[in-house]
């Protein structure tokens, strides 16, 4: 398709000027069906290229076992990108942040006590350059020099925002080209000192990630490379929502300005997204500036398409500064948005206890003290602890060191209370359990991982609980002897579901109902007005996690899981309900 290079401050395709003007979609948080929908409407915009990260953890979720299929099947997506006319830009990280679980490096690495992550330890890099191995050798022949699209190879992921090992970011470099993928390799990072000197490369294309003010960032960038083409990696034109935060909404106009300046000064720009999509599953990232803020299922982003692949007033509008840029160049629109259905209410008929069905999704392992989810090989999902406290016991109160990342806690099967790690509670708040002689009781405590953190000197975010003691005055008695249920919660065909009971204590349950689709699947949008906190799997497929503090209020679901005829909703509630109809809508409501 044509060999990207630069000289001076210009990029040249085949020798001839040429202005990189690209949009992220990740492959990952789009259904594998939607991919040519999204990219076509980003065609038809005027843009022309495609920019995506890699995840490690969903191509390598156990090590050494890898997978390309299904919304993984990379090769696919940047097929379609050619077929296209898309050229792409490729972050293969391994560390990529995007408000991804882990910033998309897998949880089984956490079981390594010793290694360090993202500089040059030995061992790290022998995991890296085994995925690499595995991803790159599928995409070599994609590359631009050898017939294919690819045309822009990044090293590492923000590097400057998190060290400065430049013989790590060689390391990378040097892995990359032993496997032949010859590319132009570029750094990208903000626009700040530190951070442009920490993640640099000397001789490599650094790139800066901003959402405002190019003109100052570009006096910034070219103090330190001169002699380079100003690109924006990342042009933020929107942001992200955590749970319990107000959702994200930016003017258009500010962003259309910013455009319209890169555009009239024939400036590089990736737009940071062109696409948001989904969290599906449980694979949203968090944050942690102090206090753990894990984000929600929506990656709507305020993006170009919404979270549904629908055009937006922006997309219109940065479609018109590149048709007068452009003129004929850019296509015709001819993408159509998807059709919207409001399937209405469907009533949630059986229950699965999940107490009553540990057998059905787990098998226990006793352990002395309490293991994190690492330890066990899990990467998502729930883990549960339980014990015996025999007495007799004093009254003291039970702690919880470390809470990774909330735990409900649970006495002979009747709720107590709920410890996070974003709130501290007072010791005349937590659980005790006062036993007499002759008595014993069950200790239950169900945690659930938010999401692993994705940015910041907080990455070594192993999930569960540790640490479990009982505490007075004067003492801290540890607790020893436990059975640990791994839950993942990625197979359900073991559940022994009855007819509804009783929903409105707090409990654990799984709930099912059925709805029937006569005609095509069309997207649509599920809102569960009355539960309070759980994730939603529809036939199979799990849509990803609700909570009541907001501010999502719908889940997307997308057509391609549906089916015409009889679908399956299942509902992990682990607090408790008020209701047991869900209702399918039409439109989102994302706060």
């Amino acid at each position: 398709m044509g060999i990207l290079t630069y000289k001076d401050d210009k990029f040249y395709m085949d020798g001839e000027p040429f202005v990189i003007v690209s949009g992220a979609i990740h492959y990952f948080r789009v259904h594998q069906d939607y991919w040519y929908d999204r990219l076509l409407k980003l065609k038809e915009c005027g843009f022309n290229c495609v920019e995506t990260y890699t995840c490690w953890n969903l191509h390598e979720p156990k090590e050494g076992e890898f997978n390309f299929s299904g919304m993984l099947d990379i090769e696919k997506y940047i097929d379609i990108a050619k077929e296209l006319g898309l050229y792409v830009i490729l972050r293969p990280g391994p560390y990529i942040c995007a408000e991804w679980e882990f910033g998309g490096l897998p949880a089984w690495l956490l079981k390594y006590n010793d290694m360090e992550l993202r500089c040059y330890d030995e061992l790290y890099l022998s995991k890296v350059k085994r995925y690499f191995t595995e991803l790159l050798d599928r995409l070599r022949s994609r590359l631009s020099i050898n017939g294919g699209n690819i045309i822009m190879l990044q090293i590492e992921n923000e590097y400057g925002s998190y060290g400065n090992d430049k013989k790590y970011l060689n390391a990378i470099l040097n892995i990359y080209k032993e496997l032949g993928m010859e590319s132009l390799f570029f750094t990208s990072d903000g626009a700040e000192n530190s951070m442009l000197t920490g993640g640099s490369l000397s001789g490599v294309l650094s790139t800066a990630n901003f959402g405002s003010r190019p003109l100052i960032q570009k006096k910034i960038i070219d103090k330190y490379f001169p002699n380079q083409p100003f690109m924006c990696a990342e042009y933020w034109n929107g942001w992200f929502d955590h749970w319990g935060e107000e959702h994200h909404v930016r003017p258009k106009e500010e962003i259309i300005e910013d455009f319209k300046t890169f555009m009239n000064n024939d400036w590089s720009i990736n737009v940071y997204m062109f696409h948001g999509g989904t969290n599906f599953n449980f694979w949203n990232g968090a944050n942690h500036p102090g206090v753990y803020q894990p984000t929600v299922t929506s990656y709507d982003y305020g993006a170009l398409l919404n979270e549904a692949g629908d055009r937006t007033e922006a997309y219109y509008k940065f479609r018109e500064v590149l048709v007068e840029k452009f003129k004929d160049k850019v296509p015709p629109i001819t993408a159509k948005d998807s059709e919207k259905f409001a399937y209405g209410k469907v009533c949630l008929t059986e229950q699965a206890k999940l107490f009553n069905n540990l057998d059905n999704l787990s098998k226990p392992i006793h352990v002395s003290a309490p293991k994190y989810m690492e330890d066990l090989g899990q990467n998502f999902g729930y883990i549960l602890y339980r014990t015996t406290i025999k007495g007799p016991f004093d009254d003291w109160t039970l702690n919880i060191e470390h809470v990774h990342d909330r735990a409900q806690i649970f006495v002979n099967g009747v709720y107590q209370n709920t410890y996070s790690r974003w709130l501290k509670l007072e010791n005349e708040n937590k659980v005790r359990i006062p036993l007499d002689f002759n008595q014993n009781a069950k200790l239950d405590i169900l945690v659930e991982n938010m999401g692993r953190v994705n940015y910041g000197s907080k990455l070594r975010d192993r999930k569960g609980a540790t640490g479990i003691k009982f505490c007075s005055q004067y003492s801290n008695q540890y607790h020893f002897g436990w059975d640990i249920y791994s839950l993942p919660m990625n197979d359900f065909s073991n559940l022994q579901f009855e007819s509804v009971e009783d929903v409105k204590s707090i409990e654990p349950m799984f709930l099912r109902g059925h709805f029937e689709i006569n005609d095509q699947p069309k997207d649509t949008f599920l809102k569960l007005d009355g539960f309070e906190k759980g994730f939603v799997v529809i036939n199979g497929f799990n849509i990803g996690r609700y909570f009541d503090i907001g501010p999502q209020k719908t889940l997307y679901v997308p057509a391609p899981i549906l089916k015409k005829g009889k679908n399956e909703i299942i509902v992990f509630e682990s607090d408790k309900t008020s209701s047991l109809v869900v209702e399918f809508l039409d439109k989102p409501d994302l706060g």
